[in-house]
């Protein structure tokens, strides 16, 4: 079994202590790569930093939708330059959050529209965030024409994801679908070439580790819930993901 943790924060200090071993871990669950999602100007650095030191590592930059307030007037072509970058598969994360509003909401979707051309002037894919912004988001997608991503730690209904699917983009699925009882329809009916499967660690913890720190390796129990929901073997999920993730990323 091969499996990619298609997104994860794991340059925040909480990972600093065991870094090695949460790798190790990784290898020993037959993880064999990991996408490193940056969310500003810094930690898309060390995103890449990391992807630059080990060789499952991959990362991907930009502007999420909380940090979208901070950034500045050549932003743009500071994500530019990192996206050439060899190992920078996406940009990402970006996108909307209406639940939180860290920054406005005129503001969000500018910094949002504005990721999404530059995506696509340079025919990188997107990772996108989406919370409480269902309709706003697709409007932006389809005015900006973006038709190249995946929403990650999706969270809405399946009539939402296959709007998502006509625009070309896959969904994925966290530790949610173990725990959230609202995402098994969508689990079931999303067909096997249109998701991936990502941690989203430190954060999204799958049970029955609830309330520890979250970490690549956990994505194998992911993959074995979304198995068990869809009554297949896990090679099915395993296969079916893997090769979404490598024809999304590129990798």
């Amino acid at each position: 079994m091969s499996l990619i943790d298609t997104h994860c924060h794991i340059y925040y200090d909480n990972f600093k202590n065991d870094f090695n071993e949460v790798l190790e871990r990784a290898q020993k669950n037959n993880i064999k790569k990991i996408i490193c999602v940056g969310v500003d100007i810094e930690s898309s650095m060390e995103s890449i930093q990391l992807a630059e030191k080990h060789e499952m590592i991959y990362a991907s930059v930009g502007y999420h939708p909380h940090e979208s307030k901070e950034a500045n007037n050549n932003y743009l072509d500071q994500l530019e330059l990192m996206l050439n970058h060899k190992k920078v598969v996406a940009l990402g994360e970006i996108g909307l959050d209406f639940h939180y509003n860290h920054s406005e909401k005129e503001t969000q979707i500018k910094i949002f529209k504005e990721q999404l051309i530059l995506a696509k002037t340079m025919n990188k894919p997107v990772i996108v965030h989406n919370r409480n912004s269902d309709d706003e988001l697709l409007k932006c997608i389809i005015e900006t024409k973006s038709s190249k991503g995946v929403v990650h730690c999706f969270a809405s209904n399946f009539n939402f994801a296959k709007k998502l699917f006509k625009e070309g983009y896959y969904i994925s699925f966290t530790g949610l679908v173990t725990f959230a009882k609202d995402l098994i329809d969508v689990v079931e009916s999303t067909p096997l070439d249109s998701f991936m499967i990502e941690t989203d660690a430190p954060y999204l913890t799958p049970k029955p580790h609830r309330g520890k720190r979250n970490e690549p390796s956990m994505v194998k129990i992911i993959a074995e819930k979304i198995a068990e929901i869809k009554d297949m073997d896990i090679s099915a999920i395993e296969t079916a993901t893997t090769a979404n993730a490598k024809n999304l990323f590129g990798f």
